[in-house]
């Protein structure tokens, strides 16, 4: 990519493909109590965790500090999306962010309430808690989905792949 800046480090890229692959696995290919259902969310909340605490340690777009979904960066992208100007910056945009922490913690979640399933026998056979873990996935799931088409939106807004960005880890400066 000729006049591009390094945005997401390796393992930014590697969490994110990880928690696709983990997330997809196991809503669509899987089935509740498999030992790949229960490895995989495993995994993902392994997963999680260390991309929590590179956030803390990361520099650049990957840096907690960087992203942070504050009150007036909040409410300076929502007025931009208003007036439906751009809102240029390298990493997540603050609404991009906030969705991003939402799907992490639904994703811990998911993975806690797996555990407690299968782990705690205490929880083991409980409707409530397998109704809970559902609507966390099925809450993933619409995240997600909300995700996607939000950068293709952005993609298209900015004139630039932002998906692609997360795949070779560089995008253009911004403007």
């Amino acid at each position: 990519m000729s006049g591009s800046v390094k945005l997401w480090d390796p393992l930014v890229r590697i969490f994110h493909a990880s928690l696709i692959v983990a997330f997809f696995g196991n809503y669509f290919f899987t089935e509740e109590g498999e030992a790949v259902h229960e490895w995989l969310g495993y995994y993902a909340g392994a997963f999680v965790l260390v991309r929590l605490f590179w956030g803390v340690r990361a520099t650049g777009a990957a840096a907690w500090r960087d992203c942070w979904p504050t009150p007036a960066r909040i409410v300076a992208h929502v007025s931009a999306l208003l007036r439906r100007q751009p809102f240029h910056r390298l990493g997540h945009s603050p609404l991009g962010a906030l969705v991003m922490l939402t799907m992490m913690a639904l994703m811990a979640s998911l993975a806690i309430t797996g555990f407690m399933m299968e782990e705690i026998d205490y929880f083991w056979g409980e409707e409530w808690l397998e109704e809970f873990h559902e609507l966390l996935a099925n809450g993933l799931f619409g995240l997600v989905c909300l995700h996607v088409v939000a950068a293709i939106l952005e993609s298209v807004q900015l004139k630039e792949n932002l998906p692609l960005s997360m795949i070779t880890g560089k995008r253009r400066p911004l403007p």
